[in-house]
């Protein structure tokens, strides 16, 4: 182990990001488990919560790029959602080849769905956890998200 190698700041983020790991491989089962009677997988459920909530319509590029996933990936989604009946694509007035992904009214349905099933859960999982250290975990992942943005592609 390299670990002398890291100062207490970076000790600490090692194991905040080794625990963030293991965290979102148990909320993407828990997910997966709550929406599977909607026909969801928490994939479809995020990006079906990211067209649902976007300011106005956007092609698939910009969704991947707010969820910080891939084009290919979120495309692949989008395109099952779409056979699904949950999205459809719309013209784009800016780019011919970017079509704009819209929510179906069955898509609204969909993810109105998902929340029900979600708040009552996320409620029991928050209980007992100050909502001020909630949002102090927030800030400090709203931070590390912002510093990984600007190194791009940079190891």
């Amino acid at each position: 182990m390299h670990t002398e190698l890291r100062s207490p700041a970076g000790e600490a983020l090692t194991a905040l990001v080794l625990e963030l790991f293991r965290v979102n491989n148990l909320i993407l089962g828990w997910g997966d488990r709550l929406v599977a009677p909607l026909g969801l997988t928490s994939a479809r459920w995020q990006v079906l919560g990211a067209v649902g909530t976007a300011d106005r319509p956007q092609p698939v590029a910009w969704l991947a790029r707010d969820l910080g996933a891939s084009r290919q990936n979120v495309q692949r989604i989008v395109n099952d959602l779409a056979q699904a009946g949950l999205v459809e694509f719309a013209p784009n007035p800016h780019h011919k080849r970017a079509q704009l992904v819209v929510l179906t009214e069955a898509g609204a349905a969909a993810s109105a769905a998902a929340l029900a099933l979600y708040d009552p859960r996320s409620n029991v999982l928050a209980a007992g956890i100050a909502a001020e250290d909630l949002a102090a975990a927030r800030r400090v992942l709203a931070v590390l998200r912002a510093r990984l943005d600007a190194e791009g592609t940079q190891p």
